[in-house]
C-alpha cells in the first residue's frame, strides 16, 4: 500500500512537470503557429481571407456630404464676409464596386483598378439629393486661374451667360455634375462643359495600383508599389513629397506597432500622409489601435520642415506660414482646388476667420483609422475632407471687383466611414480572437496545474520521506 502511493506521488510529480513543462513550450510554439496562420491568411490571394475583403469590401462604406449654404451672396460680392451654413448630411453608398483586371505578378505584387461608384441614401440623409442651396459657381470661381490672361474675356462671358460667382445648385447637381452656361460659352472645344465637385464619378475607376501581394515577405502585404505605373508622383517636384508610402488604408501589414506612424497613400489628397496612435479600445469583442491624423501632418513647413514642398504660393501661403490646406491644383488639371479637414480643423486663423458660420472639431472633424493590430485588418474608419476653391479678387472680372481679400473658399465636406458589420466581426472572433484566447486558456491552465501538482506531490514525497 505504501509503495502504491509512493508511485502514484512520483507520478503526479511527472505529470504535473509535463503539463508545466507543455504550458511554457505553448507560449513560443503557439505564438510561432498563430503568427504562420495569420501569415497565410493574410496574404492576398485567392482563398484567403484577406482576399476575400480585399476584393470586395466586407462592410458597406459610405460617404456623408455637408453642402456649405451661403446665406449672404450679395453682401460677398460688395466685400462682405461669407456667412455659412452647413447642410447635410446627404449620404450615399460607396466602394460596393468589386476590384477590376486583378493580375497577380511574378514580383510579388498584384495589379487592379478601383471603380467608383455612388448610390444615394435617402434613409438617413438630410433630405432629397434634389435640395437646391446657394453655394459657389465651381466654374467661375476657377477660371481666373485657369485661364489668367483671359480676364477681360472672362468677364464678358460671365455677363452673357447670366452667371456669377454665386449659384443655386442641387445636391446631385454640385456633388456630380452639371452642364454649366458660363463654360458653354467658352469657345474651347476640347474644354469639358460639365462640371461639379466630383464629376465624372459613376463610371470611371481608380488606377492602376500594384501592391505587394505579401507573397514575397508578410511585412510588404497591401504596400502600394506603384499608382498609375509609376513608383512616385509627379505633383509636387520633390523626391520626399511625392513618394508612396504605405497602402490604402483598408488593410495595413501585420502586427502594427503603438510606436510607429501608419503610412497610407490617398489618390484624392495626392500624397501620402500618416497618422498616430491615439488610443486602444474594444469594438464588438475586437482589441483596435486607433491611429488619427495630427496637426502635424497638416502643418506649416515652419512647425513640420517634412511638409516644405506642399508649400507652392508664397504668397497665398504667408512665406509658408499657413497651416492646414493643401493646394492641389497641380494634380487637378490646374484647378484652384484646395484641400482642408472639415472646417479648418487645424488650419491657420486666417483660413478659419475668412468666413462664418465655421467650428471646427476634432471629435467631429478629424480622420482616423482603427486597426487589428494583429491581422493589421482595418475595422472602422473615418477619412473627412474639405473641397475648398481658392480665388481672389481682381478689377478685370466684375463679379470679383470687389471682394474684400482672396479667399481659400468651402464649399463642402465628407466623411467616408466603414464599420464591421456584426457576422463579419463575429467570422472574426471564431478564425482569429476565440483560437488566440483558447490558447491562452491552455497555456495558463496546463502551467497552473501541472505547478500545483508537481509541488503538492513532490512536497508530499519529501515529507513521507523525512518522517521515515
Amino acid at each position: 500500500m505504501c509503495c502504491s502511493t509512493k508511485c502514484w506521488l512520483i507520478a503526479g510529480s511527472v505529470i504535473g512537470g509535463l503539463l508545466a513543462i507543455l504550458g511554457g513550450i505553448l507560449f513560443p510554439v503557439g505564438d510561432i503557429i498563430i503568427n504562420k496562420e495569420i501569415d497565410t491568411e493574410a496574404v492576398i490571394e485567392e482563398g484567403t481571407i484577406a482576399y476575400a475583403n480585399w476584393i470586395e469590401t466586407g462592410s458597406p462604406v459610405y460617404r456623408h456630404f455637408w453642402i456649405y449654404h451661403v446665406t449672404n451672396p450679395d453682401e460677398v460680392l460688395n466685400g462682405g464676409r461669407p456667412a455659412l451654413e452647413q447642410k447635410g448630411p446627404y449620404i450615399y453608398r460607396v466602394r460596393f464596386l468589386p476590384k477590376e483586371n486583378i493580375t497577380q505578378h511574378q514580383n510579388y505584387t498584384v495589379s487592379y483598378w478601383q471603380p467608383n461608384g455612388a448610390i444615394f441614401q435617402r434613409e438617413g440623409s438630410y433630405g432629397s439629393e434634389e435640395d437646391t442651396y446657394t453655394v459657389l459657381n465651381l466654374a467661375v470661381a476657377a477660371a481666373p486661374a485657369m485661364f489668367p490672361n483671359l480676364q477681360v474675356i472672362l468677364n464678358s462671358i460671365i455677363k452673357s451667360s447670366n452667371s456669377s460667382l454665386f449659384q443655386v445648385r442641387s445636391v446631385k447637381e454640385l456633388l456630380w455634375g452639371y452642364k454649366d452656361p458660363f463654360l458653354e460659352k467658352i469657345p474651347v472645344a476640347s474644354l469639358d462643359k460639365t462640371t461639379g465637385l466630383f464629376y465624372p464619378n459613376n463610371g470611371t475607376a481608380d488606377g492602376i495600383f500594384n501592391v505587394y501581394n505579401g507573397k514575397g515577405g508578410i511585412s510588404k502585404v497591401a504596400i502600394i508599389d506603384r499608382y498609375k505605373g509609376e513608383s512616385s508622383l509627379p505633383y509636387w517636384n520633390d523626391t520626399y513629397c511625392d513618394m508612396i508610402n504605405g497602402t490604402d488604408a483598408a488593410s495595413f501589414p501585420p502586427s502594427v506597432e503603438k510606436d510607429k506612424k501608419l503610412y497610407f497613400f490617398s489618390s484624392e489628397i495626392c500624397r501620402s500622409i500618416y497618422g498616430v496612435f491615439e488610443k486602444e479600445y474594444m469594438l464588438k469583442g475586437i482589441k483596435l489601435y486607433r491611429f488619427v491624423v495630427p496637426d502635424d501632418a497638416l502643418a506649416s513647413p515652419t512647425k513640420n520642415p517634412d511638409n516644405h514642398c506642399y508649400c507652392k504660393d508664397f504668397e497665398l501661403f504667408r512665406n509658408c506660414t499657413a497651416a492646414g490646406v493643401l493646394d492641389l491644383s497641380n494634380c487637378q488639371g490646374g484647378k484652384p482646388i484646395f484641400l482642408s479637414l472639415p472646417h479648418f480643423l487645424y488650419a491657420s486663423d486666417y483660413l478659419l476667420n475668412s468666413v462664418s458660420g465655421l467650428k471646427p472639431s476634432k471629435e467631429e472633424h478629424e480622420t482616423f483609422v482603427d486597426v487589428e493590430p494583429i491581422t493589421g485588418f482595418t475595422m472602422h474608419f473615418a477619412k473627412r475632407l474639405q473641397v475648398n476653391v481658392m480665388f481672389k479678387p481682381t478689377d478685370k472680372i466684375d463679379v470679383m471687383s470687389k471682394l474684400q481679400s482672396e479667399f481659400v473658399f468651402p464649399v463642402a465636406w465628407l466623411n467616408e466611414t466603414a464599420l464591421i458589420g456584426d457576422d463579419s466581426a463575429n467570422m472574426f472572433k471564431s478564425s482569429v480572437t476565440t483560437p488566440m484566447k483558447v490558447l491562452e486558456v491552455l497555456r495558463i491552465l496546463f502551467i497552473c496545474l501541472g505547478s500545483v501538482t508537481f509541488l503538492a506531490c513532490s512536497i508530499t514525497l519529501c515529507v513521507r520521506g523525512s518522517k521515515k
